[in-house]
C-alpha cells in the first residue's frame, strides 16, 4: 500500500525527472561553450594588443598635445626605448592654490601609470580628477604621434635612430617664455649628436643671476648627457629648467627635420669632406656665400652688440663688433672680449663659441648677432 501512495509516486517522478534533465545536460554536446570559450579567449589577446602596439612606437621623445582642463592644460610627453615607453612625464599641469599640491601628488602617480600600462588605459587619481582627465588625453596623443612616426620609419626597433637622425650643424630652439623671462637653448650636433649645449637666453636680474649661473651649466651637461631633452630639472630652477627642455625640444625637433630635408646623409661623417653637400658639420662653412655681412643689433643690459663678417671661399676670414658695449668699465670688458670672440669665429668657422668670462652679457649679445650674420649669409 504505501509503495503505490499517491505522494510517494509524485515524489518519484519529480527526482526522475530532475535526473533525467541533469543527465541530459551532462551529456549535451557543448556547442553553446564555443561563445563562452571565443569570450574567454578574447581579453588575453586585447591584453596582448597594447603590447604589439608597443613595439609599433618609434623609438625617442614625443610630445602629446596640450589638453586643456578647467584648471589649465596638461601637456604630456613619453620617452620610448626598444619600442617600449620607459618614461613619462608632465611637461605641463595646472597651476596655482590648491593644484600645486594636487598635482604635486597626482602627476607623479599618473606618470608611473602610464609606463606601467603602456597605453593611456591608466585610472584617474583620486582628488585630481580634471588633471587625471586631461592627461590620459594628451598622452593618447602622444601615443598616436609615436605610432605614426613608428610606421613612417619602418621599424623603430634600433636605439640609437633618434640620435642619428639629428642633422649635424648648429640650430636654435624658440625661445620659450616663463615667469621671470625667455629660456632659449641653442645645440651643435656632430656626428649626429648632440656636442654642445648652450642657453643663449636665461633669465636675468635680480635672484636670476646668481640661480642661472649655477643651474644653465648643470642643464646643458644633462643635454649633452642625454642626447634629448629628458633631463631633470635643477632644484631651485623649476621655471628655468622648464623652460629650458622646452626649447631645447624645439632644437632637437630642428635638427631631426633638417637631416630629413638632407636625406639621410648624416650618417656617413667620413664621406663629408668629399662629397659636399648632405654630409656632416664641414659642410655648413662651405655653404656660406662670399662677401661682407653685417648681424643684427642686438640688446644687452649694458649696450647693443652688433657683428661683421666677411666671408672668403665660404669661410669666414674676418669677424669685427660693429657695436659693443661703451663707457665706464665696459670699455675694459669690452677691448678684452671682442677681440678674443672675433678670433674664436674664425677658428670655429660659426657661432660655436664659447663666451668670455667678466663678458657674459657682451659674449651672449656677440653670438647672437653673429648667428644672425651667419644666417643671412647662408650658413
Amino acid at each position: 500500500m504505501r509503495k503505490s501512495h499517491p505522494v510517494r509516486r509524485a515524489v518519484l517522478a519529480t527526482a526522475a525527472t530532475v535526473s533525467g534533465i541533469v543527465l541530459l545536460l551532462t551529456l549535451k554536446p557543448g556547442s553553446d561553450q564555443g561563445p563562452a570559450d571565443a569570450a574567454g579567449v578574447v581579453p588575453p589577446a586585447a591584453a596582448q594588443s597594447p603590447q604589439g602596439g608597443a613595439q609599433a612606437i618609434a623609438n625617442g621623445t614625443v610630445t602629446g598635445d596640450a589638453a586643456d582642463t578647467q584648471y589649465g592644460a596638461v601637456q604630456v610627453r613619453l620617452t620610448v626605448s626598444g619600442g617600449k615607453i620607459t618614461k613619462a612625464e608632465a611637461v605641463q599641469s595646472p597651476k596655482g592654490g590648491q593644484s600645486d599640491q594636487i598635482n604635486a601628488a597626482a602627476v607623479p602617480r599618473l606618470n608611473q601609470a602610464a609606463v606601467a600600462a603602456q597605453s593611456s588605459e591608466i585610472d584617474a587619481v583620486s582628488g585630481a580628477t580634471y588633471t587625471s582627465a586631461g592627461y590620459k588625453k594628451s598622452l593618447q596623443s602622444a601615443l598616436d604621434k609615436a605610432r605614426a612616426a613608428g610606421a613612417a620609419e619602418g621599424g623603430g626597433q634600433d636605439g640609437a635612430g633618434s640620435a642619428q637622425a639629428l642633422g649635424d650643424g648648429t640650430v636654435t630652439g624658440d625661445a620659450a617664455q616663463t615667469q621671470y623671462g625667455a629660456v632659449q637653448v641653442r645645440l651643435t650636433v656632430s656626428g649626429g649628436k648632440i656636442t654642445k649645449a648652450e642657453a643663449v637666453q636665461s633669465p636675468k636680474g635680480g635672484q636670476s643671476d646668481q640661480i642661472n649661473a649655477a643651474a644653465v651649466p648643470r642643464l646643458n651637461q644633462a643635454a649633452v648627457a642625454a642626447q634629448s631633452s629628458e633631463i631633470d630639472a635643477v632644484s631651485g630652477a623649476t621655471y628655468t629648467s622648464t623652460g629650458y627642455k622646452k626649447s631645447l625640444q624645439s632644437a632637437l625637433d630642428k635638427a631631426k627635420a633638417a637631416q630629413a630635408a638632407e636625406s639621410g646623409g648624416g650618417s656617413t661623417g667620413d664621406g663629408s669632406a668629399g662629397s659636399g653637400p648632405g654630409g656632416g658639420g664641414e659642410s655648413a662653412p662651405a655653404s656660406l656665400e662670399d662677401g661682407t655681412v653685417t648681424g643684427d643689433a642686438v640688446r644687452t643690459d649694458y649696450g647693443a652688440v652688433q657683428v661683421r663678417i666677411t666671408v672668403e671661399g665660404g669661410k669666414i676670414t674676418r669677424a669685427e663688433a660693429v657695436q659693443a658695449p661703451k663707457g665706464g668699465q665696459s670699455d675694459r670688458v669690452t677691448n678684452q672680449s671682442v677681440p678674443r670672440l672675433n678670433q674664436a669665429v674664425v677658428k670655429t668657422g660659426g657661432a660655436d663659441v664659447d663666451a668670455v668670462s667678466g663678458a657674459t652679457y657682451t659674449s651672449a649679445g656677440y653670438k647672437k648677432s653673429l648667428q644672425s650674420a651667419l644666417d643671412k649669409a647662408g650658413g
